[in-house]
């Protein structure tokens, strides 16, 4: 029986790589189901807006709307009521019962144990959620799909573990919704194929090829280029374009191209309708298209939400991401390109490598000219608008020494900031405002972390890179056993260490935490 599920199992993954990439996506929720969908988000019928737009509706919309219209004419009629009747949640789970923590695990045996409870397989569109072919492990809470940046710390976990087959499972999925979409969505649902998150897809094939040999770089080939074509598309527009940016690339004074954050539309984001309209209704001197735009573009970074973003550091109303050029985003396409290098030299392709090199190179060279900031000794976001540097201090500043692009001298600037101003008792804040964002002072996050201690390595900084590793772990086991749980981000300035702010509840799992976690605890990364 269980051969012949797996010879299922793997039929269907088949018939999904090859033919999925021919059929149409489903349309986002607020596209299928307009009416209704509007009245459920704007009148909170849930309270966290993301509930609704996973539900699966039991019909075929245009009969749903037929029918919803039909009747809420009832005086008596009852929207709540309504959604249950014609909704359900569907879990993916593999298993129906609640993981249940044992107070007796370690932490590295809890984490192990996780794995298996996020575990997803999904082989038919359900409502907002993609098909894949592949199962893959999802972060956790609220979070049920296939996470793009997310993913890559998961991986390293995995990795740790040898959970190979998964991680290329995982690996193949984002191949295969390049194939489908034409670039990596932040993850499968319909309502978030307008932006992608921050593009680590070089860093997976890099981890791959460690366990699988160089052949991984030329297999993979393909989708890197697809990635960096995704990133950099829009060239020969740029010149009829205000401040000549078009969508993910800038040209700058000097004539090198760099990218920035950006997103396909300009309407409230589908999961986040009450926060973006409310957001725009107390914007009044501010277009709303151009307000979504940036708030969607601030969800593509990841950093969904930062001071880093802000005009105003304390008012999400006065966001410009898409304004910005990014410390973080410019060093992994520097990344990318690299990696694409490498590929084409075990192809044996010379001018290609040449040709990506010098895309690299220059790249290296424009992060260093705009982004790093003498004043501060410090690298900082770069508004195109205003031609100056925004002045944010956050660690996406570290990532020029992730992608050793830093000199000498910058990295023990660098280094000598993160560890007076970052460094708190529980790890590193990622900023060093506190304005109740959830990617600002006090919280820590996972992946970060992992950015920042291995940027320190490559400079030498061991002592400090392990300072931070050992805070970090400490907060998260200190956490692990008061609450037997690992949480999405940590308040590394005290406290009980929950991280907090942000749209919704801190949340349990969790993915990247569980990943870096095992890999920092394990000697791995």
């Amino acid at each position: 029986m269980m051969k012949k599920i797996i010879n299922t199992d793997k039929i269907k993954s088949s018939f999904i790589s090859s033919a999925g990439p021919l059929l149409p996506a489903g349309k986002s929720p607020e596209v299928g189901l307009g009416e209704l969908f509007a009245d459920v988000q704007g009148q909170n019928v849930y309270v966290d807006s993301k509930t609704f737009v996973d539900l699966i509706p039991i019909k075929r919309s245009k009969q749903l709307l037929r029918e919803y219209k039909l009747a809420k004419k009832d005086p008596e009629f009852n929207l709540h009521e309504f959604v249950r009747r014609h909704f359900y949640e569907l879990s993916t789970a593999r298993s129906n019962e609640p993981f249940i923590a044992n107070p007796n695990d370690t932490i590295t045996q809890h984490v192990s144990r996780l794995w298996s409870d996020l575990e997803r397989r999904n082989h038919r569109d359900k409502g907002s959620l993609i098909a894949l072919p592949y199962t893959y492990v999802v972060p956790g809470g609220r979070f049920d799909e296939q996470y793009y940046w997310d993913s890559y710390f998961i991986m390293l976990g995995l990795a740790a573990e040898g959970k190979w087959t998964l991680i290329e499972g995982m690996i193949k999925n984002f191949a295969y919704m390049m194939r489908k979409f034409g670039f990596i969505p932040t993850a499968n649902r319909t309502y978030l194929l307008s932006r992608s998150q921050p593009p680590f897809f070089s860093h997976m094939v890099r981890l791959l090829a460690g366990h699988k040999g160089k052949s991984a770089f030329i297999e993979y080939l393909p989708y890197l280029l697809r990635e960096y074509r995704f990133w950099t598309k829009g060239r020969i527009k740029l010149a009829k374009q205000e401040h000549r940016a078009y969508a993910r690339i800038v040209e700058m004074d000097n004539g090198v191209l760099l990218g920035r954050y950006y997103d396909n539309k300009t309407t409230p984001r589908p999961e986040s309708l009450g926060e973006d309209t409310d957001t725009a209704s107390e914007a009044i001197e501010r277009d709303s298209e151009r307000l979504y735009l940036h708030l969607r573009a601030g969800a593509e970074s990841g950093w969904d939400f930062s001071s880093r973003w802000f005009e105003d550091p304390t008012d999400i109303r006065t966001i410009h991401t898409a304004d910005i050029i990014p410390v973080d985003l410019n060093c992994l396409l520097y990344q990318l390109e690299l990696t694409i290098v490498d590929s084409y030299r075990l192809l044996k392709q010379p001018l290609l490598a040449r040709k990506f090199q010098k895309l690299a190179d220059r790249r290296a060279a424009a992060i260093n000219f705009y982004l790093w900031d003498d004043e501060l000794s410090f690298y900082s976001d770069y508004n195109f608008h205003h031609h100056m540097r925004t002045g944010n201090l956050s660690l996406a500043g570290v990532f020029p020494l992730y992608a050793k692009i830093a000199s000498t001298e910058q990295a023990a600037h660098v280094a000598a900031r993160i560890e007076k101003d970052f460094l708190k008792p529980g790890g590193l804040v990622c900023t060093l405002i506190d304005t109740g964002q959830q990617w600002d002072a006090p919280n820590g996050w996972a992946p970060l972390h992992y950015v920042t201690i291995m940027g320190l390595r490559s400079y030498g900084y061991y002592d400090l890179a392990n300072k931070i590793k050992d805070a970090w772990i400490g907060a998260n086991k200190a956490v692990y056993n008061q609450e037997h749980k690992l949480v999405e981000k940590y308040d590394v300035t005290g406290g009980n260490g929950l991280g907090g702010g942000g749209e919704y509840p801190l949340q349990d799992g969790f993915g990247w935490t569980n990943g870096v976690l095992e890999a920092l605890l394990a000697g791995t990364e």
